[in-house]
């Protein structure tokens, strides 16, 4: 007999186990205070222009597909992914530029070669099953030679020590450490197994959704609603109700409380401990970032679908996000320009470009209300000067934006931090574990737990919650 499953936050995470759990046979409701799922894959439209205000592309597009296949369904028959080609184009302050190309140049090969070996060891200690903490890794099943394997989890050895040991160029070494920013935290202070993630992208692409990364979500409720789950939107939950250290209901703010046998929060984990359970949680949260739609009446030919701007000082633009908490003077801009790939983003000749820029997580002296116009002003001389785009200002139709500010309070990312938990060190490997220690019957998914941030991450977090979940059901180990 299934159990009754409550599922809190309809995000990617939230919505990858609500559709593994009722795969397997367990009643399912998924519950979201906002009146859409998707979590922050959300989407702004105005005057025929189409943005994604959160993530917008996919990558490692198997764990989205092996939700589809729980209920014996197909990915492709849902979501129409476009492969981006080149991945990335990489602008730099001399005027220079750089294109990631799938086995494109000798160095690129040599570091997917020699990063193959983190890509297997991640996958095998960390993506197979609940893992919140350095002894869940002793297990008969997974200690075994080739020992080697853990060479990557040693916290001496970061993404930055492991790309600037095999890559030569300082630019493409740039290049390449940008790849893990999902993770949240400075390449020198991340452990070198996620650089695995950089790997994992060059080797197997990385794709547009058409309709944007809204149409997974969207994909993901079709399946959900079709195996029989409930979805519940516009409704908050006020606090994760328990008896005995178990999770046994929900109460539903402003209204009952609803029981169940386990409880999946899709919520930041720190703010689910501390707003939910009403224990502590207070893990160092990553980094946040400003994101800036611009519908332009025009499009730029020499950008690609996505496109970094580098700082010119990135050392320097590091260390004022995450040494002292400071917005950086030269900023790092990430720009997707979807109109190439997905004609339907804006009017004809024109773009909805999306600009991205990593900013620290919100301190007390921080008012983005004070701190955003000079801010934008930075970000749009960047944008013209290294982007090659002189007359970009001129060509505005539409704008809008979201700071660290909009990311705390409206989808209650703690302090405003759009990857989760820090990544520095064992951090970076060791995430909230998708069984919670703290209570019983409740499960963790989502960027904020194990395996990390990042859209392919909590497809695969909620993965890991459902089929734990699952298999304490069925083992006994769940009391119910």
């Amino acid at each position: 007999m299934g159990l009754r499953i409550g599922i809190i936050g309809a995000g990617f995470g939230g919505l990858a186990a609500s559709c593994v759990l009722a795969a397997r046979g367990h009643t399912v409701t998924l519950f979201d205070r906002a009146a859409r799922v998707g979590g922050v894959a959300a989407q702004f439209e105005s005057h025929g222009f189409r943005f994604d205000t959160g993530p917008t592309s996919l990558t490692a597009p198997h764990f989205l597909a092996r939700i589809f296949e729980e209920a014996g369904r197909k990915l492709d028959d849902r979501v129409t992914l476009v492969r981006l080609d080149p991945q990335e184009r990489a602008f730099f302050d001399d005027g220079s530029t750089r294109d990631l190309i799938a086995g494109g140049d000798e160095a690129t090969r040599t570091y997917l070669e020699t990063g193959g070996a983190l890509r297997q060891a991640r996958e095998r200690f960390f993506f197979k099953r609940a893992i919140g903490r350095p002894r869940d890794l002793l297990d008969r099943d997974l200690v075994q030679p080739p020992f080697a394997d853990l060479l990557g989890l040693l916290p001496g050895s970061s993404v930055a020590s492991f790309t600037r040991r095999h890559v030569g160029d300082p630019q493409l070494r740039v290049l390449l450490e940008s790849l893990t920013r999902d993770n949240g935290s400075p390449p020198a202070r991340m452990p070198a197994l996620l650089a695995s993630g950089a790997v994992t992208q060059i080797a197997d692409g990385i794709y547009h959704p058409l309709g944007g990364m809204r149409a997974v979500a969207v994909a993901l409720e079709a399946l959900l609603r079709e195996l029989g789950g409930e979805v519940r939107l516009a409704t908050a939950i006020e606090k994760i109700e328990q008896v005995a250290g178990k999770a046994i209901g929900l109460r539903i703010e402003g209204g009952p409380t609803l029981q169940f046998d386990a409880v999946v929060s899709n919520a930041n984990s720190t703010r689910t401990l501390q707003d939910l359970v009403g224990t502590g949680g207070d893990d160092e949260p990553s980094c946040s970032a400003l994101v800036l739609c611009l519908g332009l009446d025009q499009r730029y030919e020499h950008l690609a679908h996505r496109n970094a701007l580098f700082s010119a000082d990135r050392a320097g633009e590091l260390s004022a996000i995450f040494d002292h908490g400071e917005l950086a003077s030269d900023p790092t801009c990430y720009v997707t320009a979807p109109s190439r790939s997905d004609p339907d983003t804006a009017p004809d000749g024109g773009e909805a470009m999306q600009v991205l820029v990593q900013v620290p997580y919100l301190r007390p002296h921080h008012d983005w209300h004070a701190m955003w116009p000079s801010y934008r002003r930075v970000i749009l001389d960047r944008l013209m000067r290294i982007g090659g785009m002189a007359d970009l200002e001129s060509r505005i139709v539409v704008e809008h934006h979201l700071t660290p500010q909009d990311f705390h309070d409206r989808y209650r990312l703690q302090n405003g931090a759009v990857y989760g938990q820090s990544s520095d060190g064992l951090a970076g490997l060791f995430k909230a574990g998708v069984r919670s220690r703290q209570l019983a019957g409740l499960y963790l998914a989502g960027g904020s737990a194990q395996p990390g941030a990042g859209v392919p991450m909590a497809l695969l977090s909620g993965w890991l919650a459902a089929d734990t979940l699952d298999r304490d059901g069925r083992s006994g180990t769940l009391a119910i």
